[in-house]
């Protein structure tokens, strides 16, 4: 029943493991090339459609219209040139480097200083929003939408002027105005805080004769998609906490399938679009109820957008309102994200951060790992010391299991008293070993639970690695630069050494070696299997689990690894307390011996 039940879990871990592997790499690798050939063929039409007409298609603003697209003109532009033929107002703080583009008060130069773009600090720093014109055209605005009685609101084609001059600081914010052909004033005050988060409050002053009514809206577009499409495990695309409706999130495919997706009406809440470590917010006034949209447009230039309409507020004659919104756009750091959703009041603006639907288990794993990291300044010894804290917990579980474990082995010779009693009768022989669990105290299912446990800790272990921002270029030591991506090593050119690069597939790293070795050694703590299936299951595994794991990203390896170490020491010491032969030694000598046997 032992050798059953191991045959079975065994069995059972390949299916998941083949699962996973469908999930996690091959099914990412077809949407990579679908999207590459999908991106191959949008950009033919598109510079089909420039040779034909000379420019792409221009949609604008107009009154009473929600913006859904901006003036693109062509693709060719370089990002410096797009950004040279614009008046604009600089931002510097100490996350952040770009400006605002005049022309819309819009967000669509923006750099995030404290990240780069490889594990090398030389590389440029990451780029987080470009002008529409720019072959990655993404950007950020607040307007309005209004009447002919209003005359032209504040839209993507409105030229603001600056109150003074100086740049956009954590500690100097920056005026804009804009009067338009009715005398209703906008005066709009943009500040920004050490991190991401922008505050932009518009002061509207109704100097007609009678009262207007306009519509605020927030705007996040982008014309393009990820390069690299995102694995089964993390969401990106749209996504918003809306109010009473909850949690949305959107890919950019349902979009593209349905062109519009509309949530409904909201109050409170926010909506943007994210990356796997960067993200654009916006979160409208919290009291005023507005309506939502996520969306795909292809007239002219394929973009993708979401935005909100608020209800119409209305101004009498003489009089002035505020409206206040938040604009985020920045890297989704975990204590910055958490400490807006309190500081803020933002109503689970930490959802922004794809824990899953473990939370509760992925979240708690990862503040205990950055707690270790504060502390020794190192991800990869946070991993480690996270490990033996995890095992602390569930020893008293895996002790009772090993005791188990280390129980049924001494009940061998009573086992085969029984087999040898009760023959071919399996009914006689099921009911005399229950009654020997049972007498012994025996649980015969105990040896399945700490691979059960296992489980969710890894899954939620590799969620926090390859989700956090964090984990992003984290070193270890050594040759492990970049703890969220596989070893770059290969036992096929030697691990360097020889002059030449290898297949994908043939990356099998100093790491993943490591943690098949250990994966081989602690299948070998046990008897060999009886059954030749079993034995041979039991013998392949550890390759396979080496392939498999040799594309994960490192620090999961080496959580594995050094579980596994763990895992040998801790069931060595507990076979020798219960006076049962630990197996190790004997069935490596056994497995040599018989490799080194001349056949005869």
């Amino acid at each position: 029943m032992e050798n059953n039940r191991n045959y079975f879990v065994a069995i059972a871990l390949s299916v998941l493991i083949l699962v996973a592997w469908q999930f996690l790499y091959v099914n990412p690798k077809l949407d990579k090339d679908r999207a590459a050939l999908e991106a191959q063929q949008a950009t033919q039409t598109q510079q089909t459609t420039t040779a034909a007409d000379g420019t792409a298609t221009t949609t604008t603003a107009t009154n009473g219209t929600l913006p859904g697209g901006a003036a693109t003109g062509t693709t060719t532009e370089t990002r410096d040139a797009a950004i040279a033929k614009s008046a604009r107002v600089e931002i510097d703080t100490p996350s952040l480097a770009g400006s605002i583009n005049l022309t819309g008060a819009r967000f669509d130069d923006l750099k995030l200083k404290e990240f780069h773009e490889t594990v090398d600090k030389t590389s440029p720093i990451i780029t987080l929003l470009s002008p529409a014109e720019t072959e990655h055209g993404y950007f950020a605005e607040v307007g309005y939408v209004g009447s002919d009685a209003t005359g032209t609101v504040p839209g993507p084609q409105t030229v603001w002027t600056q109150d003074g001059t100086g740049k956009l600081t954590q500690t100097t914010p920056v005026k804009l105005t804009f009067t338009n052909d009715k005398g209703v004033v906008f005066t709009r005050t943009v500040s920004v805080d050490e991190h991401y988060m922008f505050t932009i409050t518009d002061s509207i002053e109704n100097r007609t004769d009678a009262a207007i009514a306009l519509s605020p809206y927030g705007r996040a577009t982008r014309f393009f998609k990820p390069k690299d499409p995102s694995v089964y495990v993390l969401h990106e695309g749209f996504i918003g906490v809306l109010g009473d409706l909850g949690l949305h999130e959107v890919k950019y495919k349902e979009t593209e399938d349905d062109t519009t997706v509309s949530p409904g009406k909201a109050t409170g809440g926010w909506l943007g679009i994210t990356d796997k470590y960067w993200a654009t917010a916006l979160v409208p006034p919290q009291a005023t109820p507005y309506d939502t949209r996520f969306s795909y447009f292809t007239d002219g230039r394929p973009r993708y957008q979401a935005d909100y309409r608020q209800d119409d507020i209305t101004i009498a004659p003489g009089q002035k309102t505020d409206v206040k919104n938040l604009f985020f756009g920045g890297a989704k750091e975990v204590p910055v994200i958490d400490g807006y959703k309190t500081s803020l009041s933002i109503p689970h603006f930490d959802l922004m951060i794809d824990w899953g639907w473990f939370w509760f288990f992925t979240k708690p794993m990862f503040q205990l790992m950055d707690f270790f990291f504060r502390y020794f300044g190192n991800f990869g010894i946070a991993i480690l010391i996270t490990t033996i804290v995890v095992k602390g917990l569930f020893f008293p579980l895996a002790s009772k299991q090993y005791a188990s474990m280390a129980n049924m082995k001494k009940m061998q010779p009573k086992m085969e008293e029984l087999k040898a009693k009760h023959g071919d009768d399996r009914m006689a022989l099921q009911q005399a070993t229950m009654q020997l669990y049972k007498e012994e105290k025996i649980n015969p299912l105990a040896g399945c639970w700490p691979i059960l446990l296992q489980i969710p800790v890894f899954f939620a272990l590799y969620k926090v690695i390859y989700v956090t921002i964090e984990m992003r270029h984290a070193p270890f030591f050594g040759w492990i630069h970049d703890l969220s991506a596989p070893d770059p090593t290969s036992l096929f050119n030697l691990f360097g050494l020889l002059p030449y690069d290898v297949p994908h597939f043939l990356m099998i790293g100093v790491w993943p070696l490591i943690m098949g070795v250990t994966m081989f050694l602690q299948m070998r703590m046990n008897p060999t299997p009886p059954d030749p299936t079993q034995a041979m299951i039991f013998t392949w595994m550890p390759l396979i689990f080496t392939f498999m794991l040799a594309t994960f990203p490192a620090g999961l390896v080496i959580y594995w690894a050094w579980n596994n170490t763990l895992s040998i020491i801790q069931q060595a010491i507990i076979m020798k307390r219960h006076g049962v032969k630990i197996e190790l030694f004997d069935n490596l000598k056994g497995l040599f011996s018989k490799k080194a046997k001349p056949s005869s």
